[in-house]
């Protein structure tokens, strides 16, 4: 049965190859950005601009909250 629909698949190979990419790349990204590690890391970040004074205690707090929200989508 494989022989005889191959003919007919093989022309979409090429675009079934990409849809695939396409969501491979989609699932690291969420991975990613979902990532704990990297929450904890930009946390730390948005603490220490706090401290040096980059940041207000006001704009810290919203930073915190955006990064918080990656962790729950």
């Amino acid at each position: 049965m494989g022989l005889l629909t191959l003919p007919f698949r093989l022309p979409l190979l090429p675009v079934t190859g990409v849809i695939r990419l396409a969501e491979i790349i989609r699932d690291q990204a969420e991975q990613e950005l979902h990532d704990p590690a990297r929450v904890r890391r930009q946390l730390e970040e948005i603490e220490e601009a706090e401290a040096s004074g980059e940041l207000s205690a006001e704009e810290a707090a919203q930073a915190k909250e955006e990064v918080v929200r990656l962790l729950h989508p």
